[in-house]
Protein backbone atom coordinates (compact mmCIF):
# COMPACT_ATOMS: atom_id res chain seq x y z
CA UNK A 1 0.00 0.00 0.00
CA UNK A 2 2.42 2.50 0.70
CA UNK A 3 4.78 1.83 -2.07
CA UNK A 4 1.41 2.66 -4.17
CA UNK A 5 0.71 5.48 -2.31
CA UNK A 6 5.05 6.28 -2.88
CA UNK A 7 4.44 5.80 -7.06
CA UNK A 8 1.11 7.91 -6.88
CA UNK A 9 3.37 10.72 -4.82
CA UNK A 10 6.33 10.65 -7.28
CA UNK A 11 4.02 10.48 -11.05
CA UNK A 12 2.52 13.50 -9.15
CA UNK A 13 5.09 15.55 -8.11
CA UNK A 14 6.29 14.97 -12.05
CA UNK A 15 3.32 15.64 -13.30
CA UNK A 16 3.42 18.71 -11.70
CA UNK A 17 7.34 19.90 -12.15
CA UNK A 18 6.27 19.55 -15.98
CA UNK A 19 3.29 21.71 -15.68
CA UNK A 20 5.39 24.09 -13.67
CA UNK A 21 8.16 24.18 -16.46
CA UNK A 22 5.51 24.35 -19.29
CA UNK A 23 3.92 27.33 -17.85
CA UNK A 24 6.81 29.32 -18.49
CA UNK A 25 6.74 28.96 -21.53
CA UNK A 26 4.56 31.80 -22.60
CA UNK A 27 3.78 30.85 -26.18
CA UNK A 28 3.27 27.31 -25.39
CA UNK A 29 0.33 28.81 -22.69
CA UNK A 30 -0.93 31.39 -24.97
CA UNK A 31 -0.82 28.60 -28.00
CA UNK A 32 -2.82 26.25 -25.75
CA UNK A 33 -5.12 28.15 -24.96
CA UNK A 34 -5.80 29.41 -28.46
CA UNK A 35 -5.92 25.49 -29.34
CA UNK A 36 -8.77 24.50 -26.88
CA UNK A 37 -10.33 28.06 -28.11
CA UNK A 38 -10.61 26.70 -31.57
CA UNK A 39 -11.23 23.03 -30.65
CA UNK A 40 -13.97 23.97 -28.17
CA UNK A 41 -15.75 26.44 -30.82
CA UNK A 42 -15.78 23.92 -33.71
CA UNK A 43 -17.50 21.49 -31.36
CA UNK A 44 -20.10 23.25 -29.66
CA UNK A 45 -20.66 26.37 -32.33
CA UNK A 46 -23.01 23.79 -34.43
CA UNK A 47 -24.71 23.93 -31.26
CA UNK A 48 -25.20 27.99 -30.60
CA UNK A 49 -25.13 28.78 -34.37
CA UNK A 50 -27.84 26.30 -35.91
CA UNK A 51 -27.30 27.92 -39.80
CA UNK A 52 -26.99 24.80 -41.92
CA UNK A 53 -23.42 25.06 -43.95
CA UNK A 54 -25.47 23.64 -47.27
CA UNK A 55 -28.40 26.12 -46.85
CA UNK A 56 -28.48 28.17 -50.06
CA UNK A 57 -29.76 31.70 -50.03
CA UNK A 58 -28.98 33.42 -53.56
CA UNK A 59 -30.56 36.53 -52.60
CA UNK A 60 -27.96 37.06 -50.10
CA UNK A 61 -25.01 35.78 -51.79
CA UNK A 62 -21.06 37.69 -51.87
CA UNK A 63 -22.21 39.89 -48.83
CA UNK A 64 -20.06 40.93 -46.88
CA UNK A 65 -20.33 40.28 -42.55
CA UNK A 66 -23.29 41.15 -41.33
CA UNK A 67 -25.82 40.68 -38.30
CA UNK A 68 -27.19 38.04 -40.15
CA UNK A 69 -24.04 36.35 -41.46
CA UNK A 70 -21.13 37.78 -39.16
CA UNK A 71 -18.58 35.82 -41.95
CA UNK A 72 -20.15 36.73 -44.40
CA UNK A 73 -21.62 34.59 -47.73
CA UNK A 74 -20.22 32.61 -50.48
CA UNK A 75 -21.21 32.93 -54.39
CA UNK A 76 -24.17 30.16 -53.57
CA UNK A 77 -25.06 32.44 -50.26
CA UNK A 78 -24.37 29.71 -47.45
CA UNK A 79 -23.10 31.29 -44.30
CA UNK A 80 -19.46 31.33 -43.94
CA UNK A 81 -19.53 31.39 -40.21
CA UNK A 82 -21.53 27.62 -40.28
CA UNK A 83 -19.01 26.46 -43.28
CA UNK A 84 -15.88 27.34 -41.26
CA UNK A 85 -17.03 25.78 -37.97
CA UNK A 86 -17.97 22.85 -40.30
CA UNK A 87 -14.55 22.96 -42.24
CA UNK A 88 -12.84 23.36 -38.53
CA UNK A 89 -14.12 19.67 -37.82
CA UNK A 90 -13.31 18.06 -40.36
CA UNK A 91 -9.65 19.86 -40.84
CA UNK A 92 -8.79 18.79 -37.18
CA UNK A 93 -9.99 15.46 -38.02
CA UNK A 94 -8.09 14.79 -40.38
CA UNK A 95 -4.95 16.22 -38.05
CA UNK A 96 -5.58 14.01 -35.81
CA UNK A 97 -5.98 11.02 -36.65
CA UNK A 98 -3.46 11.28 -39.36
CA UNK A 99 -1.00 12.34 -36.54
CA UNK A 100 -2.02 9.18 -34.85
CA UNK A 101 -1.02 6.88 -37.74
CA UNK A 102 2.41 8.49 -38.72
CA UNK A 103 3.27 8.18 -35.02
CA UNK A 104 2.08 4.69 -34.64
CA UNK A 105 4.15 3.77 -37.17
CA UNK A 106 7.11 6.13 -36.33
CA UNK A 107 7.45 4.97 -33.40
CA UNK A 108 7.47 0.98 -33.69
CA UNK A 109 9.80 1.36 -36.85
CA UNK A 110 11.96 3.83 -34.50
CA UNK A 111 11.88 1.51 -31.41
CA UNK A 112 12.92 -1.73 -33.51
CA UNK A 113 15.68 -0.32 -35.39
CA UNK A 114 17.29 1.28 -32.24
CA UNK A 115 16.99 -2.38 -30.45
CA UNK A 116 17.84 -4.62 -32.86
CA UNK A 117 20.51 -4.21 -34.30
CA UNK A 118 20.08 -6.37 -37.37
CA UNK A 119 16.91 -5.02 -38.33
CA UNK A 120 18.96 -1.25 -37.80
CA UNK A 121 20.01 -1.11 -41.65
CA UNK A 122 16.55 -2.46 -43.36
CA UNK A 123 14.31 -0.10 -41.52
CA UNK A 124 16.60 3.39 -41.91
CA UNK A 125 17.34 2.33 -45.32
CA UNK A 126 13.68 2.21 -45.85
CA UNK A 127 12.99 5.27 -43.23
CA UNK A 128 15.59 7.54 -46.11
CA UNK A 129 14.05 6.12 -48.64
CA UNK A 130 10.26 7.69 -47.83
CA UNK A 131 12.55 10.53 -46.69
CA UNK A 132 13.68 10.86 -50.33
CA UNK A 133 10.31 10.95 -51.80
CA UNK A 134 8.54 13.80 -53.47
CA UNK A 135 5.86 13.93 -51.14
CA UNK A 136 3.71 16.80 -52.55
CA UNK A 137 3.75 14.68 -56.05
CA UNK A 138 3.29 11.18 -54.60
CA UNK A 139 0.46 12.40 -52.38
CA UNK A 140 -0.90 14.10 -55.70
CA UNK A 141 -1.02 10.58 -57.59
CA UNK A 142 -2.20 8.14 -54.93
CA UNK A 143 -5.32 10.88 -54.92
CA UNK A 144 -6.10 10.74 -58.50
CA UNK A 145 -5.51 6.58 -58.57
CA UNK A 146 -7.83 5.92 -55.75
CA UNK A 147 -10.31 8.30 -55.33
CA UNK A 148 -12.74 7.37 -57.25
CA UNK A 149 -12.50 3.22 -55.98
CA UNK A 150 -12.68 4.32 -52.43
CA UNK A 151 -15.52 6.96 -52.86
CA UNK A 152 -17.42 4.31 -54.60
CA UNK A 153 -16.92 1.45 -51.54
CA UNK A 154 -17.03 4.34 -48.60
CA UNK A 155 -18.98 6.91 -49.90
CA UNK A 156 -18.00 10.32 -51.28
CA UNK A 157 -17.19 11.54 -47.54
CA UNK A 158 -15.89 8.81 -45.88
CA UNK A 159 -14.05 7.67 -48.90
CA UNK A 160 -12.26 10.45 -49.26
CA UNK A 161 -11.23 11.03 -45.24
CA UNK A 162 -9.96 7.14 -45.51
CA UNK A 163 -7.49 8.02 -48.30
CA UNK A 164 -5.96 11.50 -46.90
CA UNK A 165 -5.63 10.63 -43.55
CA UNK A 166 -4.19 7.23 -44.68
CA UNK A 167 -1.64 8.89 -46.96
CA UNK A 168 -1.00 11.74 -45.06
CA UNK A 169 0.11 9.40 -41.87
CA UNK A 170 1.81 6.80 -43.83
CA UNK A 171 4.17 9.61 -45.56
CA UNK A 172 5.19 11.34 -42.54
CA UNK A 173 6.39 9.00 -39.76
CA UNK A 174 10.17 9.11 -40.82
CA UNK A 175 10.79 12.05 -38.65
CA UNK A 176 9.19 10.27 -35.77
CA UNK A 177 11.20 7.13 -36.20
CA UNK A 178 15.11 8.84 -36.08
CA UNK A 179 14.13 10.74 -33.35
CA UNK A 180 12.97 7.58 -31.11
CA UNK A 181 15.77 5.40 -32.67
CA UNK A 182 18.46 7.57 -31.82
CA UNK A 183 16.41 7.90 -27.86
CA UNK A 184 16.48 3.87 -28.08
CA UNK A 185 19.84 3.58 -29.18
CA UNK A 186 20.81 5.83 -25.72
CA UNK A 187 18.50 4.26 -23.42
CA UNK A 188 19.55 0.47 -23.59
CA UNK A 189 22.79 1.24 -22.97
CA UNK A 190 21.61 2.60 -19.35
CA UNK A 191 21.82 0.49 -16.17
CA UNK A 192 18.01 -0.21 -15.49
CA UNK A 193 18.20 -2.26 -19.20
CA UNK A 194 20.58 -4.31 -18.49
CA UNK A 195 19.58 -5.66 -15.38
CA UNK A 196 15.99 -6.33 -16.53
CA UNK A 197 17.88 -8.72 -19.69
CA UNK A 198 20.70 -9.74 -16.83
CA UNK A 199 16.88 -11.10 -15.14
CA UNK A 200 15.92 -12.95 -18.18
CA UNK A 201 13.52 -9.95 -19.77
CA UNK A 202 12.57 -10.29 -23.38
CA UNK A 203 13.48 -8.05 -25.61
CA UNK A 204 9.71 -7.55 -26.53
CA UNK A 205 9.06 -6.89 -22.46
CA UNK A 206 12.43 -4.72 -22.59
CA UNK A 207 11.08 -2.37 -25.13
CA UNK A 208 7.39 -1.63 -23.60
CA UNK A 209 7.53 -1.63 -20.18
CA UNK A 210 11.38 -0.61 -19.60
CA UNK A 211 12.27 1.81 -23.25
CA UNK A 212 9.16 3.22 -24.45
CA UNK A 213 8.27 4.99 -21.20
CA UNK A 214 11.79 6.49 -21.12
CA UNK A 215 11.43 7.73 -24.85
CA UNK A 216 8.01 9.03 -24.47
CA UNK A 217 9.28 12.88 -24.32
CA UNK A 218 10.00 12.70 -28.17
CA UNK A 219 7.38 11.45 -29.16
CA UNK A 220 4.48 13.74 -27.65
CA UNK A 221 6.24 16.72 -29.07
CA UNK A 222 6.16 14.86 -32.55
CA UNK A 223 2.51 14.27 -31.66
CA UNK A 224 2.44 18.06 -31.92
CA UNK A 225 4.43 18.94 -34.10
CA UNK A 226 2.76 15.80 -36.44
CA UNK A 227 -1.09 17.30 -36.11
CA UNK A 228 0.02 20.67 -37.22
CA UNK A 229 2.09 19.38 -40.40
CA UNK A 230 -1.26 16.99 -41.34
CA UNK A 231 -3.37 20.01 -41.38
CA UNK A 232 -0.93 21.92 -43.49
CA UNK A 233 -0.72 18.93 -45.92
CA UNK A 234 -4.32 18.45 -46.25
CA UNK A 235 -5.27 22.52 -46.81
CA UNK A 236 -2.63 22.13 -49.37
CA UNK A 237 -4.08 19.35 -51.10
CA UNK A 238 -7.47 20.94 -50.69
CA UNK A 239 -6.86 23.79 -51.93
CA UNK A 240 -5.12 22.33 -55.12
CA UNK A 241 -8.74 20.53 -55.41
CA UNK A 242 -7.48 17.39 -55.07
CA UNK A 243 -8.90 16.98 -51.43
CA UNK A 244 -12.23 16.99 -50.06
CA UNK A 245 -14.97 17.69 -52.74
CA UNK A 246 -16.44 21.34 -52.68
CA UNK A 247 -19.88 20.35 -50.99
CA UNK A 248 -17.76 19.16 -48.05
CA UNK A 249 -16.28 22.26 -46.38
CA UNK A 250 -12.55 22.08 -44.98
CA UNK A 251 -10.35 25.42 -44.18
CA UNK A 252 -7.99 24.19 -47.47
CA UNK A 253 -11.10 23.60 -49.44
CA UNK A 254 -12.80 27.45 -48.37
CA UNK A 255 -9.65 28.78 -49.38
CA UNK A 256 -9.50 27.06 -52.82
CA UNK A 257 -13.21 27.85 -53.40
CA UNK A 258 -12.71 31.92 -52.08
CA UNK A 259 -9.67 32.38 -54.29
CA UNK A 260 -12.22 33.16 -57.53
CA UNK A 261 -14.06 35.59 -55.16
CA UNK A 262 -11.02 37.30 -53.99
CA UNK A 263 -12.23 41.00 -55.64
CA UNK A 264 -16.11 40.57 -54.46
CA UNK A 265 -15.64 38.97 -51.01
CA UNK A 266 -11.83 39.05 -49.94
CA UNK A 267 -12.66 38.38 -46.21
CA UNK A 268 -13.39 34.85 -47.49
CA UNK A 269 -9.87 33.77 -47.61
CA UNK A 270 -9.24 35.56 -44.26
CA UNK A 271 -11.54 33.36 -42.15
CA UNK A 272 -10.26 30.03 -43.33
CA UNK A 273 -6.71 31.13 -43.52
CA UNK A 274 -6.57 33.19 -40.12
CA UNK A 275 -7.96 29.93 -38.57
CA UNK A 276 -5.06 27.12 -40.48
CA UNK A 277 -2.58 29.93 -38.93
CA UNK A 278 -4.04 30.36 -35.42
CA UNK A 279 -4.16 26.16 -35.19
CA UNK A 280 -0.55 25.74 -36.41
CA UNK A 281 0.75 28.25 -34.97
CA UNK A 282 -0.65 26.98 -31.76
CA UNK A 283 0.23 23.59 -31.99
CA UNK A 284 3.93 24.40 -32.98
CA UNK A 285 4.39 26.64 -29.84
CA UNK A 286 2.91 23.81 -27.37
CA UNK A 287 5.63 21.35 -28.69
CA UNK A 288 7.97 23.83 -28.27
CA UNK A 289 6.89 23.86 -24.30
CA UNK A 290 6.50 20.22 -23.98
CA UNK A 291 9.77 19.74 -25.52
CA UNK A 292 10.91 22.36 -22.81
CA UNK A 293 9.18 21.03 -20.19
CA UNK A 294 9.88 17.49 -20.67
CA UNK A 295 13.10 17.76 -20.88
CA UNK A 296 15.13 17.12 -17.60
CA UNK A 297 18.06 19.18 -17.99
CA UNK A 298 16.00 22.55 -18.51
CA UNK A 299 14.04 21.58 -16.16
CA UNK A 300 16.69 20.81 -13.32
CA UNK A 301 18.38 24.14 -14.60
CA UNK A 302 15.62 25.83 -13.72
Amino acid sequence: MSTTTNNQQKEYSYLADVWKQFSKHKGAVVGMLIFFTIILTTMLGPFVWRIDPDAKDLKHRNEGPTITHPFGTDNLGRDMLAANLAGGRISLSVGLIAMVISILIGTVIGLLSGYFSWLDGPLMRLTDLFLALPILPLLLVIIMLYRDTLRGIFGPELGIFILIVSIIGVTSWMNTARIVRGDVLAAKEQEYVTAASALGSGGQRIIWKHILPNVSSPILVSAALGMASAIITESALSFLGLGFPSDIPTWGRLLFDAKDFMSLTPLRVVWPGMAISLIVLSVTYMGDGLRDALDPKIRSSK
